[in-house]
């Protein structure tokens, strides 16, 4: 049998297999970030996969980055991600939900009192961002003071309990891509000088603070957490990604998770030689427990990784969008369906629940 296909246990959950759906902001979340019945539906139509890892959602109306993305701080918002979830086990699914906040990627226009966003240091991320008045630059965000730090930690254990309370299987925390623990962990966007800066173990303390309170509130055994160990995007870098890493990754080897997620470079590392090229195969050996590897696989290459034992779970994003029935495809090694790259982050069905499965493109000849 094709590894991809095998099942797997993560923890007290048995998946079906080892194909997982990595998490995809889509851009279609109702009034309020509440998740409405086209986002139920595009879920169940991918209950197929061993694990499902929806969309980052918002912690906080602080934790706001992007237009018409979900939330899970808001009664409303727990109600419509409950929707999601009943839909998904109605498929014989399994779902995590991961939990976000973009820090300094963000722009006053999108935060509450149209305050700055917040990060680690007074710094900006050199993008531009999405605004309801057009693309503006990045703001130079506000450091958290250290009073202020222990609030966003509450705000992980609360947007926990709420995904609980919506039905998901667990959660994952989002420390990678630039975002707010990210930026905490990067030399290159924290320069604080306090106990949440300095030293690797300084910078990597919201991290694990937000991963502990987590697990107290929900239980290790719900709980993993993504990494992007060579993430360059919006000013990122470190000269020592293999120090910084390889202390987190073994920190959180002991605190016994349902998994840890990594993401293999997004972009190209040419002018970045210190960055770690194969992000799965280097950490393998910090990590004892279940790891999925993300980047661009492939249904062969996902096999291969597999195999190779760098990793134990492979996350599909672009070909989970075009593909429902990924799974099934790949146990067929049937024709894929290519992704529209224009509809990613469109409002409506087109290129979110109208990629046919191969029953229905089959049917359609």
């Amino acid at each position: 049998m094709n590894s991809l296909l095998q099942p797997l246990k993560l923890r007290n959950l048995t998946l079906k297999n080892r194909i997982v759906m990595a998490p995809l902001t889509r851009r279609r979340a109702g009034e309020g970030g509440v998740p409405v019945e086209m986002n139920a539906l595009y879920y169940a139509q991918r209950a197929s996969a061993g694990l499902i890892i929806a969309e980052a959602s918002q912690i906080s109306p602080q934790g706001v980055g992007y237009m018409n993305t979900p939330g899970i701080h808001t009664p409303e918002q727990v109600e419509g991600w409950r929707k999601v979830t009943a839909a998904v086990h109605d498929n014989c699914g399994l779902i995590f939900l991961q939990l976000w906040h973009v820090g300094r990627v963000s722009h006053s226009l999108l935060q509450p009192d149209n305050a700055l966003p917040v990060s680690a240091s007074a710094l900006s991320g050199g993008d531009y961002i999405t605004t309801p008045q057009g693309k503006k630059p990045m703001e130079v965000a506000r450091p958290l003071r250290l009073d202020e730090i222990p609030g966003i930690v509450d705000d992980y254990r609360k947007a926990a309990r709420n995904a609980m309370l919506a039905g998901f299987d667990g959660v994952e925390i989002h420390a990678a891509n630039s975002y707010l623990p990210d930026q905490f962990m990067h030399s290159s966007s924290n320069t604080r000088t306090d106990e949440y800066g300095g030293s690797i173990e300084n910078r990597c303390r919201l991290t694990l603070e937000v991963t502990d309170a987590i697990c107290e509130e929900i239980g290790s055994e719900r709980t993993g957490i993504r990494l992007s160990p060579s993430n360059i995007r919006y000013g990122m870098d470190d000269n020592d990604a293999a120090g910084l890493f390889g202390y987190v990754i073994g920190e959180l080897d002991k605190r016994n998770l349902a998994y840890l997620h990594l993401v293999e470079p997004m972009l190209s590392l040419e002018s970045h030689p210190h960055m770690i090229r194969h992000v799965a195969a280097h950490f393998r050996k910090h990590y004892s427990g279940t790891l999925i590897s993300a980047g661009n696989y492939t249904p062969e290459s996902g096999r291969i990784a597999l195999e190779s034992g760098i990793a134990d779970l492979v996350a599909f994003g672009r070909l989970f969008i075009a593909n429902p029935d990924l799974p099934d495809r790949i146990a067929l090694n049937a024709p894929l369906n290519k992704p529209d790259t224009n509809t990613f982050y469109t409002r409506g069905p087109e290129g979110y629940i109208d990629y046919p499965t191969l029953n229905e493109a089959l049917s359609v000849r």
